[in-house]
């Protein structure tokens, strides 16, 4: 089992920036693939990052690349999503994941456990 819990979530104005956290529990922790995903009110959950355990292969959803940085801490069982440049289109539910492989996928339901969320509101 693993717990997952984000922080860092908030209201900013377009143009600024925001560091979200995800504290993970469980000591397999550093053996999964950690995602990152977003849901807007009426919209679907979609995709922002992912990082494979050991960090070497990171990929981004195409809105996001060039803007948003992920990176993960195996030993404080920690993974951030760095959002720079945000836009009000950014606004969003954002809510980390940890699926059950080593290496990333794209679709939700491949992800095993998820977090509750942190709110984001990028104001123009």
């Amino acid at each position: 089992q693993v717990q997952l819990v984000e922080s860092g979530g908030g209201l900013v104005q377009a143009g600024g920036s925001l560091r979200l956290s995800c504290a993970a529990s469980g000591r397999t922790f550093g053996n999964y693939a950690m995602g990152w995903f977003r849901q807007a009110p009426g919209k679907e959950r979609e995709f922002v990052a992912a990082i494979s355990w050991s960090g070497v292969t990171i990929r981004y959803g195409d809105s996001v690349k060039g803007r948003f940085t992920v990176s993960r801490d195996n030993a404080k069982n920690m993974v951030y999503l760095q959002m720079n440049r945000l836009k009000p289109e950014d606004t969003a539910d954002y809510y980390c994941a940890c699926r059950s492989k080593g290496y990333i996928d794209y679709d939700l339901n491949s992800y095993d456990y998820w977090g509750q969320g942190t709110q984001v509101t990028v104001s123009s």
